[in-house]
């Protein structure tokens, strides 16, 4: 491991809205947070927002500084990348700002049920071959209605024509409420409401010709979740460098849907 990491991984330990707990750890002791989000951290009863898989935190934070009403919780696997949005927020002494560096799957270890209001999904990994690896697919909807209050927000935005396209279908076939959707967020009126977050990634996708795609819909608890049962076809692009401009004809990938027997 590189000098630069263990600095900051030692920088991270020193930052008081920053927590990091191992498996060991978490399964001997449990998170003393869970559930006490509100009076223990926040000392408020604004809602509760996660960004999942945060890179950098550039939208964890920017969102932050945009909702003073709201908190913000950036979750990601990588210290070495949350490291710089922990940074900035300490830096604007952001008091709605946490970062929880853990996997995405053990949510319910440090939530209670209900109390995430909020879920962004920002640009992750399309998983085209593994639905359940699949941040949108019914299996992780399920994981986050374990902590999410009834009738949740669940936000994703994309460069990939095929997770837009596999989400916005999974909402649909679920009867799940669609509350924006788009192929091209910076094309339409959903643009103004977060114009201004860009993350470092996403301004490089814009500047190669990538649209990005944007589909906001709620979560209720109750209604019985399936997979719906399509084939889409996968962005080819992405077997290339992410320097390769997007083909056209990605942005509306063709759909076969499989008949049951």
């Amino acid at each position: 491991m590189g000098k630069n990491k263990l600095k900051k991984f030692k920088e991270m330990e020193e930052i008081d809205f920053v927590f990091q707990y191992p498996w060991a750890e978490l399964q001997k002791e449990g998170f003393p947070m869970k559930g006490r989000w509100h009076s223990d951290f926040f000392h408020n009863d604004n809602p509760i927002v996660l960004e999942l898989g945060c890179g950098k935190g550039e939208y964890t934070v920017g969102l932050a500084k945009a909702f003073p009403d709201r908190n913000y919780i950036g979750i990601d696997i990588k210290g070495a990348r949350m490291w710089t949005g922990a940074k900035e927020a300490r830096m604007l002494s952001l008091p709605n700002v946490a970062f929880l560096r853990t996997d995405i799957e053990l949510l319910p270890w440090f939530f209670e049920s209900g109390e995430v209001s909020e879920i962004w999904i920002t640009f992750p990994d399309p998983q085209m071959k593994k639905v359940r690896k699949r941040l949108t697919s019914t299996r992780f909807m399920e994981l986050y209605r374990k902590v999410m209050a009834d009738g949740g927000r669940i936000n994703l935005k994309s460069d990939s024509p095929f997770l837009y396209t596999y989400t916005r279908i999974m909402a649909k076939h679920n009867g799940l409420e669609i509350l924006a959707d788009t192929d091209n967020l910076y094309a339409s009126e959903h643009a103004d409401d977060i114009l201004g977050i860009r993350t470092f990634y996403e301004q490089q996708w814009l500047d190669r010709g990538l649209t990005i795609k944007y589909l906001s819909f709620l979560l209720d608890r109750h209604t019985p979740l399936s997979e719906p049962e399509v084939e889409i076809e996968h962005d080819t692009y992405r077997s290339f460098s992410r320097g390769e401009l997007q083909c056209p004809e990605l942005c509306n990938p063709k759909v076969t849907i499989k008949h049951q027997n």
